[in-house]
């Protein structure tokens, strides 16, 4: 997977207990970034149900109590 460099700022004291502790800040704002995305393309899904929910289509009813016969 292809990469791109980005910068973001941090907090002193946040990016002080990070390297005190052995965190792995860019690997730690790959895994935020990636659930904050999910997190929107989630809501996104959610909003968009809610403006135009699915309807059931005659057809695929008629077409499932055929196949049952």
């Amino acid at each position: 997977m292809a990469s791109k460099r980005t910068t973001f700022t941090l907090d002193d004291e946040l990016a002080d207990q990070a390297r005190r502790l052995h965190v792995n800040i860019s690997a730690a704002a790959r895994q935020g970034v990636a659930d904050a995305v999910r997190a929107a393309l989630a809501q996104a899904d959610r909003a968009a149900y809610q403006r135009q929910p699915e309807r059931l289509d005659p057809f695929w009813a008629d077409a499932e109590e055929w196949g049952e016969q």
